[in-house]
């Protein structure tokens, strides 16, 4: 029986905690087995939209260059579009490039090299690791953030999809394009399959909100026991 009443999005103050969580500070927590997934699947989810799914699946060429801008390709929804959703400027500054360097150099192939599949799916293990399972509490409990709150709504890892809509329904609209809304959304509202202004649907995205402007991947990999 369902205990909550629908998902919703992560408030501001949510968002800031999240980010600023251990997995984005200095420090290890007691046992933690960190993964490079754990860094960079919360940050990709909140600046590109996709299902967790989506972003397991991702390989190196999934990255396409479109008029001089860096696109992800997600392509493997069954339910929504695929659609060329370009990479937000804060994932650079976190070290997307060094990181995808490094990826290369390590003859991986999925961008999510250390998340494994799960029943068939990457978001399963997502899941259990970001909202918990059972008596395992999951990384929205360490930082104190509910699965559901007082209204019975729910918060997990797809809660970063509606921050994402509610967002770039602002930004598409303010462009005057609800075409871009429905394309980088994955709705089938956008009847066609691609979407010939890059440079629009980057201005879109590019006004997504930073939420945490000193996140490192180099400091998360360096990060110390306590």
């Amino acid at each position: 029986m369902k205990t909550h009443l629908g998902r919703r999005p992560f408030s501001a103050m949510e968002l800031h905690t999240l980010y600023n969580g251990y997995i984005y500070g200095d420090f290890k927590v007691a046992r933690e087995q960190a993964k490079h997934w754990h860094f960079w699947l919360p940050l990709i989810a909140y600046y590109s939209g996709a299902y967790s799914d989506e972003i397991g699946c991702l390989t190196l060429d999934d990255l396409s260059v479109e008029k001089k801008i860096l696109c992800f390709n997600f392509h493997t929804h069954g339910k929504i579009k695929p659609r060329l959703v370009p990479v937000h400027q804060a994932l650079i500054n976190a070290g997307f490039n060094e990181y995808i360097a490094f990826i290369k150099s390590q003859k991986h192939h999925r961008l999510m090299f250390d998340l494994p599949a799960k029943t068939g799916r990457y978001s399963e293990k997502v899941r259990i690791w970001f909202s918990g399972e059972g008596e395992r509490a999951g990384y929205l409990q360490k930082c104190d953030i509910p699965n559901v709150d007082q209204l019975g709504m729910k918060t997990a890892i797809s809660s970063l999809r509606l921050n994402f809509e509610q967002q770039v329904r602002i930004y598409a609209l303010q462009a005057s394009s609800k075409d871009a809304f429905n394309y980088l959304m994955g709705f089938n509202e956008y009847q066609h399959d691609t979407f010939n202004d890059t440079t629009l649907l980057n201005t879109v995205i590019q006004q997504l909100r930073t939420i945490n402007t000193n996140l490192s991947w180099q400091r998360f990999i360096t990060r110390e026991s306590h």
